[in-house]
């Protein structure tokens, strides 16, 4: 939760750019919420990868994959969509906490 929040807080202060993929496997049984709880920890274990969110991408929702940089790489890795979501994959550089007032 805390991992969704703070990615929400810097795609509101944030322009980066936004590799949306789509994949053409059907929508999945199983809801939004389930399937990234699912697979956040495996997409969190690829170096680069620095949150997941739920979110939506032409108006339907989908998973979205928060990276420091896009390589090559992790293009290859990250799968275009998971149990039929479609997966965006955005560059926001990396995720820090805010200090203490």
């Amino acid at each position: 939760m805390a991992a969704l929040l703070m990615a929400i807080s810097v795609l509101a202060c944030s322009q980066k750019a936004s590799h949306h993929r789509q994949g053409d496997e059907a929508m999945s049984e199983s809801s939004i919420e389930a399937v990234l709880k699912k697979h956040t920890d495996e997409l969190m274990a690829m170096s680069g990868v620095v949150g997941t969110a739920q979110g939506l991408c032409d108006d339907k929702p989908c998973i979205k994959v928060y990276v420091v940089a896009l390589t090559p790489e992790l293009e290859q890795k990250i799968p275009k969509n998971l149990e039929g979501y479609t997966v965006d994959i955005e560059v926001t550089g990396e995720f820090r906490a805010l200090p203490k007032r």
